[in-house]
This record gives structure tokens, C-alpha cells and sequence, in this order.
């Protein structure tokens, strides 16, 4: 699957969860994106749902911003906006440069999707692709 085709089914998904939350407050919309919630409730939002597995070794993992708004994607590379110490590279067999995300756990603390909450997950997604 592509970065692109993923972005676009990732942001249907969210936005029908977001929809049928709207009469919540914001705290309790990120609320409801902890993983314990989702998993139990949102099956088809994650593949890793059906495992009960998390994507990051993470004890309070919520699944907000799944897809980091840090992510960016050009021609040649796709990269950290923020440089995170966590992260890395990954070089594919065409030279394509893939950025190694799975040890960054940036986005999936309340702290920052509080810092960056928006209803609409593309408006803050919007440097990404």
C-alpha cells in the first residue's frame, strides 16, 4: 500500500469515528482514542486491533494522531519534520529513503494531541503528503 493510499483510507476512518463522537467534548474525543478503547471498540481502525498489539511500546498509547503530523513525504525520501532522536532511516532496494518511525512514540502522548487537537485529522495532517 502506498503513503498515499493509506492516508486516505486512514483519514475516512478517522473522520466516521470523529463524526459519531461529535457531541463529546475534545477531552473526551482523545479520550476515546486510547488504545484500550479503540482496540475493544474500533477493530477495523487498526490492523494490529485484531492482535490486541500495540504499534509502540507504550503504556498510556493513544491513537489519535496515528500517522505523526511530523511525517513528511517527497520524490525521493520521506522524513521527520522534527528530527526526533527516536526515529531513523531505512534504505528500500529503489534508493527510496524510508523514514523508521517505530521507535518514536511522539504522537501518541495526550500531551501533544492536546497541543495539536483538531477535529479534523487532514487539517492537521496537511504537511504530511
Amino acid at each position: 500500500m502506498s503513503y498515499q493510499s493509506w492516508f486516505e483510507n486512514h483519514r475516512q476512518k478517522h473522520k466516521k469515528i470523529v463524526n459519531k463522537l461529535q457531541h463529546l467534548s475534545n477531552e473526551d474525543i482523545i479520550e476515546y482514542f486510547r488504545f484500550e478503547n479503540m482496540v475493544k471498540n474500533e477493530k477495523d481502525f487498526c490492523p494490529l486491533y485484531k492482535d490486541n498489539k500495540k504499534c509502540h511500546d507504550l503504556e498510556n498509547l493513544n491513537c489519535y494522531f496515528c500517522g505523526c503530523p511530523n511525517f513528511r513525504l517527497n520524490e525521493i525520501k520521506s522524513f521527520c519534520d522534527i528530527n526526533s532522536k527516536d526515529g531513523g532511516t531505512i534504505k528500500s532496494k529503489d534508493g527510496f529513503i524510508h523514514q523508521d518511525c517505530s521507535k518514536c512514540t511522539v504522537p501518541h502522548h495526550e500531551k501533544y494531541i492536546v497541543k495539536h487537537f483538531d477535529l479534523d485529522w487532514e487539517k492537521v495532517m496537511s504537511k504530511v503528503i
